[in-house]
């Protein structure tokens, strides 16, 4: 987790964050609000949020949500189901074929562990997601965590470490269960 930020609380900074969050919220919110059939849509406010084009066939189910947004990219052919969210001002970078399942939590951000710094900072780290990954229902990755191609975490997992290529991992904390 070499790539950790520290960001200090009630700085110019945070405050830089928490317009964001506005933003991105709000977006999130119009976003939800449109139904499957309107795909169009959906990909035009997706890309809003993220400023970003997304890859050809992407595929997103509302509701979605995140407190960020600039810092998701997603590649082609990306599948995510509804009710996920993408929390944080660390990356998130989607790579092709990825499929993301219904209530799958991607948590960029977090607190200092220790009680004096837990208000006074919140802390970043990226999530990378490489090729052809399968995320199952409602698991959750935390920062710093990368995905290695052709992985397939289970449902439920909390994924607190990198995840090696073509491995099957699952439990709280995720470990692995197979090789594929």
């Amino acid at each position: 987790m070499n790539d950790r930020q520290l960001v200090a609380t009630r700085t110019p900074e945070s405050r830089a964050l928490f317009e964001r969050v506005k933003v991105a919220t709000r977006l999130s919110a119009q976003l939800s609000g449109y139904s499957l059939d309107e795909a169009e849509a959906i990909q035009r406010i997706f890309e809003e949020l993220i400023g970003k084009p997304v890859g050809d066939k992407f595929t997103l189910i509302p509701p979605f949500y995140t407190d960020h947004g600039l810092n998701i990219t997603v590649g082609r052919a990306v599948f995510i189901g509804y009710q996920c969210a993408f929390t944080g001002h660390g990356a998130i970078d989607i790579a092709d074929e990825v499929m993301i399942a219904h209530k799958v939590n991607l948590i960029t951000a977090g607190h200092p562990v220790e009680p004096d710094q837990r208000r006074a900072y919140l802390t970043a780290a990226p999530i990378t997601i490489e090729t052809n990954v399968w995320i199952g229902a409602a698991a959750t990755i935390l920062p710093g965590v990368n995905i290695g191609a052709g992985s397939v975490v289970a449902a439920g997992a909390v994924v607190t470490h990198d995840v090696p290529p073509a491995t099957l991992v699952a439990g709280v904390p995720a470990r692995v269960i197979r090789d594929l």
